[in-house]
């Protein structure tokens, strides 16, 4: 079974492929393979994005890794090593360019890519989903919607008509999502994720409150909001704790959390 979860408590140490720019592409005739990119990275990345993205809205036209590592809360030595397994792409002296960089880690995280997804349970939870402008702005696009309940299968939900969930056992090559996102109670998620693997879907986000199995081929990750507030809850009750006394602050939590953080203007 192969999991992957949101925190670092839960994360494990696979690697994802990702392509070398074209401006640091090998000689033609080498075979050298695309360098390969830790999850702990990977996670990271979206961060890097979303800092960028509000300090180019803000007019900056070029950030040092020392404030992205400042805002990031890691480390200016892990956002460089970070940024150089996508290639090239600091001067020094000068940092990076904000929006080249956003372009470079959208390659990287398959924006461009206009993933298909599949939300199976359509309560308030996927109706939000479906009507959510995210999953657009990051190269995924809400194809098809599944419900068991009667009242609900045959609704359209955000242009899309709500089908019932027995029609993904019969979904045909040009129909298979990308994605499968599983937003049912969590007594029917391991029967939907059986569905979505026998349908042929190898990547799954589950918001269920359910640990599943699926095959080692299948990616999985959760999004369990009780988890991230037992979470918050541990490091809430340690602060001002002695024992942490010394301790890097980004090794207290996920770096996640920083996600969403807007940056006050520049000193000076």
């Amino acid at each position: 079974m192969r999991e992957e979860h949101g925190g670092p408590a839960h994360a494990h140490d696979a690697s994802i492929a990702a392509s070398a720019p074209a401006s640091a592409a090998p000689p033609s005739g080498d075979a050298t393979p695309p360098k390969r990119i830790p999850e702990a990275t990977v996670l990271r990345l979206p961060v890097y994005q979303r800092i960028l993205a509000e300090l180019a809205r803000a007019g900056a036209r070029t950030v040092s890794s020392e404030r992205l590592a400042e805002l990031a809360r890691v480390n200016a030595a892990k956002v460089r090593k970070d940024l150089s397994l996508l290639g090239s792409f600091g001067t020094r002296g000068s940092g990076y360019d904000p929006e080249f960089l956003i372009a470079q880690i959208d390659r990287a995280l398959g924006v461009e890519e206009n993933w298909s997804v599949a939300i199976v349970g359509i309560g308030n939870l996927g109706r939000a989903l479906t009507n959510s402008a995210g999953f657009a702005s990051r190269g995924c696009h809400v194809t098809a919607l599944f419900d068991v309940d009667p009242a609900v299968v045959g609704e359209e939900v955000g242009g899309i008509t709500v089908r019932h969930m027995d029609e993904i056992a019969r979904l045909g090559p040009a129909e298979r999502p990308d994605i499968g996102v599983i937003t049912t109670p969590g007594w029917a998620a391991q029967g939907v994720a059986d569905l979505l693997v026998r349908a042929g879907v190898t990547s799954i986000l589950n918001f269920a409150p359910r640990v599943l199995v699926v095959p080692p081929a299948v990616y999985l990750r959760y999004v369990d909001l009780s988890i991230e507030l037992q979470v918050l809850g541990f490091y809430r009750a340690r602060q001002g704790d002695h024992r942490l006394e010394g301790v890097e602050r980004e090794e207290l939590g996920p770096v996640m959390r920083s996600v969403g953080l807007s940056p006050g203007p520049e000193p000076g």
